[in-house]
């Protein structure tokens, strides 16, 4: 069985149909080690039910918290995640280095940001999407943005509405701690 989160948006990208992902509730029913149809991922159980894990081709790992409202994307109708369409609560990537092959994304309402080789987390909530690196460098840009900014190891980013420049920080650690809590880090 698998079921998609209705589109919230037209485009001409592959969705993934992943089991578990929405509804929250389906999430905890499907079994361990269910196969992720399309997506070449795979559903594991989490070391704590507040979140679920999907291991995909080439070692890319999404960790996502229960109530996340999430698509993983195949945007070059590979067979594999690429991407994903977050549009509430958070993703921790954990992407190996692929030499060239272009790096996971995700895509919120304000921000658009990937990576090659590295660990970190977006975070969506209300009109703001938030972006902590843990290791490795991401680029974050707007949504309709050319240009953004490349954040490092325990820097993070807070895109706002607006049109104003992006601001990196080194974000204290209490707040990095917070962020890291929720999945178990």
């Amino acid at each position: 069985m698998t079921c998609e989160p209705p589109s919230r948006h037209r485009s001409s990208i592959a969705r993934i149909r992943l089991p578990g992902v929405i509804p929250a509730l389906f999430c905890l029913l499907v079994p361990f080690g269910a196969t992720a149809q399309d997506s070449g991922c795979t559903m594991q159980m989490a070391r704590s039910p507040e979140r679920q894990v999907l291991r995909c081709q080439d070692g890319l790992t999404v960790e996502a918290e229960i109530g996340s409202d999430y698509v993983l994307l195949d945007r070059d109708r590979d067979g594999g995640a690429d991407a994903a369409s977050l549009r509430g609560r958070a993703l921790f990537v954990d992407q190996p280095s692929r030499p060239g092959r272009r790096g996971f994304q995700i895509l919120t309402p304000q921000a658009v940001a990937a990576v090659r080789g590295t660990r970190w987390i977006a975070d969506v909530a209300g009109e703001r999407t938030s972006v902590f690196v843990v290791e490795g460098r991401v680029s974050v840009r707007r949504v309709r943005a050319a240009r953004g900014v490349v954040l490092g190891p325990g820097q993070g980013v807070d895109v706002d509405p607006g049109t104003g420049p992006l601001t990196v920080r080194n974000w204290p650690a209490a707040r990095a701690a917070a962020l890291l809590a929720r999945f178990g880090r």
